[in-house]
């Protein structure tokens, strides 16, 4: 899916904003608010997660339904000889779009985009638009929901039942909600460009870009009279071809490095309609234990992330990204990954960008039963992928693949596919379930990225973990010393040191991808002793020691970049404490010790 741009032949209409919004209370749909202007509706801005910005646990903790409603308008000429599209860049977790009272489309899935032509269904003067948002989660959706909270075993209530409805994530972050991106209207001609794919092979000093064209519309069949233009940053053209398909050579090509990013200019032209994007040339692979970025091996340095602020929540923050990636370079950092779901765009764009590597990951964080007792702590103990009672949510998984890739196949920054976050990669049924999921990833990229999961601890080593026969990159999430073995960093080291041996073996490139200890800012003692600053780098230290040892540990991604908010529990003090930064982007200890650490170890050749 192509993000939306202004060009010869586009417009866009930004309807960021204050929208009109009203909590469902059950009566929303029956009533056919979607019908009418809401009455007595509170202002919302979109984009961004509506929990916390009004008071009161019943507005943040709301269970169900939302409606967002806006007044639209375009002129004639545009509605007539235009196509016109509405585009969502997220709603989580399902929408129902309304255009004047009439249904328009939905879409499940709350991290991706989605979009629906509504030119023929616009009249002349206000058009009412709505948007239904529904946050409920179970087991259907990504991430997965379950029949108490993930953490429940040790939180509040113990085994008490609540008459209240509400959801219970099967996951350790917030269930921020809503329009958390923009909504858009955008234009194109009748006859458009609906896809580009780009993809290069690199040979000495130069480069073959390849192109794949999708056409659509009333002169769909023309798609061969497209034209390919490639700039160079002063604006000059290096190379162009034609048709909807084929290759063109980039002589002394300019390769997008990690921090030294460098991006030509693709410009399409094809019966009337423009379209221009970045393209960063770089080649990626495994090769042996290493892992490559143009040829070279590359070590990553960075974080697990969440897009997480407040009053925001998970509404986009463009000053928050920019913010971020200056403090990622002030560390040294060269990358990190998006968990557990897509980020926005303007920070797939922004990375790009600014050259930082990113592992792209889909929504399927929860599809484990394993979690604080299960996602059936006190009940039936029911196994991820029992047949009738399980998780039901491969289709969906499978459609989330699908987006993600159509969305973020172009970006240079993205060098790897991460399927899921901690799933039971190590049941009954787990090969069976992820094995096309990787097979879809594969066939859809045209680069061929690397794919993997990243491991939850409770998974094993190679021999009871998929992942070992599934991913091109082992990637670990381990807590040696936390939730494993702590405060006894000595004897935590020593079972990270033989759970190693065990994947060496394997011959594979490993990364770390979360590792880490809650810390509270401003908590000390002379003595380290977990919940203070200083143990939290006695802890990243006795890691580190040990990854530094090992040739086949490609990377180091600690958890987390930033405190960040989760539900309520007694293990969690208003959020998880586990970010090298505060929420508001205050550098803790820990800040300063990978900061030394990150700055003297090379983005290649480490560990040659």
């Amino acid at each position: 899916m192509l993000y939306p741009i202004m060009t010869d032949s586009r417009m866009v209409m930004d309807l960021s904003g204050i929208w009109d919004f009203a909590l469902d209370n059950g009566r929303g749909f029956d009533e056919k608010w979607y019908e009418k202007e809401l009455t007595d509706p509170m202002t919302m801005p979109v984009p961004s997660s509506y929990n916390d910005l009004k008071e009161g646990a019943s507005f943040r903790d709301h269970y169900g339904w939302v409606f967002y409603q806006k007044k639209i308008s375009l002129p004639k000429a545009v509605r007539e000889n235009e196509r016109v599209v509405l585009r969502c860049d997220a709603a989580t977790h399902e929408a129902i779009v309304y255009l004047n009272g009439f249904e328009i489309g939905r879409h499940r899935g709350g991290f991706l985009p989605f979009e629906f032509e509504i030119g023929k269904e616009m009249t002349d003067g206000d058009n009412l638009l709505t948007i239904a948002v529904s946050n409920i989660i179970d087991y259907t959706t990504l991430p997965v929901g379950g029949q108490s909270d993930m953490m429940s075993g040790g939180g509040a209530g113990g085994g008490f039942k609540s008459s209240k409805r509400s959801n219970h994530p099967n996951f350790d972050f917030f269930n921020y909600c809503g329009l958390t991106r923009p909504v858009r209207i955008y234009t194109t001609p009748k006859t458009y460009i609906d896809d580009v794919s780009l993809w290069a092979a690199v040979s000495g000093s130069d480069a073959t870009l390849f192109y794949s064209i999708k056409v659509a519309g009333e002169r769909a069949d023309d798609a061969h009279k497209c034209t390919v233009e490639v700039f160079d940053r002063t604006g000059a053209k290096v190379s162009e071809g034609s048709g909807s398909n084929g290759s063109i050579v980039i002589k002394d090509v300019k390769l997008w490095q990690p921090l030294a990013s460098y991006l030509y200019r693709v410009r399409i032209t094809c019966e009337g309609d423009v379209y221009e994007l970045p393209y960063g040339i770089r080649t990626v692979e495994v090769k042996g234990n290493k892992f490559l970025i143009n040829g070279r091996p590359f070590y990553f340095k960075g974080y697990g992330k969440h897009e997480d602020t407040f009053p925001n929540g998970r509404g986009m923050n463009i000053p928050m990204y920019v913010k971020d990636i200056s403090i990622m370079k002030w560390q040294g950092a060269n990358s990190f990954r998006c968990s557990h779901y897509p980020y926005s765009e303007e920070m797939m764009r922004l990375a790009d960008e600014e050259g930082l590597v990113v592992i792209d990951e889909t929504t399927a964080v929860g599809v484990n039963f394993d979690f604080g007792g299960g996602a059936n702590f006190g009940g039936q103990k029911v196994k991820t992928f029992d047949k009738e009672h399980g998780v039901r949510t491969f289709d969906h998984h499978m459609d989330v693949v699908r987006d993600l890739i159509s969305r973020d196949k172009n970006y240079a920054c993205v060098v790897m596919w991460n399927i899921a976050n901690e799933p039971d990669s190590y049941s009954e049924g787990a090969y069976e379930y992820f094995e096309p999921l990787y097979k879809l990833a594969k066939e859809l990229d045209p680069e061929k990225r690397p794919c993997t999961l990243t491991s939850v601890q409770m998974a094993g080593g190679p021999d009871t973990d998929i992942s070992a026969r599934l991913s091109d990159v082992i990637c670990l999430n381990r807590y040696y010393g936390w939730y494993f073995g702590g405060p006894d960093l000595e004897g935590a080291a020593e079972y990270l040191r033989k759970e190693l041996d065990e994947w060496q073996k394997l011959g594979k490139p490993l990364m770390f991808t979360e590792y880490g200890a809650d810390t509270v800012m401003g908590l000390h003692d002379t003595t380290p002793v977990m919940y203070t600053e200083e143990y939290q780098v006695d802890y990243y230290r006795m890691n580190n020691e040990l990854f530094d040892k090992y040739d086949f540990v490609v990377g180091e991604h600690v958890w987390n970049f930033a405190d960040f908010a989760t539900s309520q529990s007694l293990l969690r003090v208003q959020g998880n404490k586990k970010g090298l930064f505060t929420r508001d982007r205050k550098p803790k200890y820990a800040a300063h010790y990978f900061r030394e650490r990150w700055n003297n170890i090379p983005d290649f050749d480490y560990k040659k």
